[in-house]
């Protein structure tokens, strides 16, 4: 799983160094690359792996050919996504088109989210952190255990 938050700074050719752990998540997946594309929510970048990025694109597919929320949907992700890879020291080069959609200069947050991950500016997601807590809160009563069998304990 992709979990917690890092910060790095992007270097004078653009790279900037994705977390260990987020590597190492993506390596035991058999993957060297993250797939990325400008968030629909936020000023902040999806990111997720090979597999997640052939789900949604499934899901895509799945819409009437003939709708115009397909072609919305396709043009919106597929078309902006990226692919980028792990150099030798497992650094990314984000393009300046993404970089600039997440409003980020110098200094980039990976923000682990379970089965994705997001990029952010950091002081961006420190507002935005505020907003979900929040959120989170209010909405606490929605977030139930799920239990397997009858009788099984939480």
């Amino acid at each position: 799983m992709f979990l917690s938050s890092y910060e790095n700074k992007i270097d004078k050719k653009g790279r900037v160094s994705v977390p260990a752990t987020f590597r190492s998540h993506l390596n035991s997946m058999g993957y060297n690359s993250f797939i990325s594309y400008p968030s629909f929510n936020h000023a902040a970048l999806e990111a997720c792996s090979q597999d997640r990025i052939e789900k949604l694109s499934a899901t895509i597919d799945s819409l009437n050919p003939f709708e115009e929320k397909r072609d919305f949907f396709a043009t919106s992700v597929l078309s902006e996504s990226e692919n980028l890879q792990f150099d030798t020291e497992g650094r990314v080069s984000i393009s300046g088109k993404l970089l600039q959609h997440a409003k980020i200069k110098n200094n980039v947050l990976f923000v682990g989210l379970g089965k994705t991950f997001q990029i952010w500016e950091p002081n961006n997601f420190k507002k935005f952190k505020i907003f979900a807590r929040k959120k989170a809160y209010q909405n606490r009563s929605n977030l139930k255990w799920e239990n397997k069998q009858k009788g099984e304990m939480s």
